[in-house]
């Protein structure tokens, strides 16, 4: 099945883009797809650790079943003043 991928900060600068697609199997989580993108980009796996994530619009844990068609967004901590 298909979903769509988000990325932001330092994880969109180590994708080399913001917005992707990717195919996960039936029965995927969020861990699912963040695996997938740890092994396609290994540069992403150590921020892991300090990312929130979101489901179509709506905050989610890392075990939160996908569907298809489903909005991933990884969203790594934000600093500034």
């Amino acid at each position: 099945m298909q979903i769509a991928i988000r990325l932001f900060a330092r994880l969109r600068d180590i994708a080399g883009a913001a917005d992707l697609v990717r195919d996960v199997p039936e029965g995927a989580t969020v861990e699912t797809a963040w695996q997938a993108l740890a092994i396609e980009f290994p540069a992403m796996a150590p921020h892991r650790a300090a990312l929130s994530v979101a489901v179509n619009a709506e905050y989610a844990r890392f075990t939160r079943g996908l569907a298809e068609r489903d909005e991933v967004v990884f969203l790594p901590p934000v600093s500034g003043g």
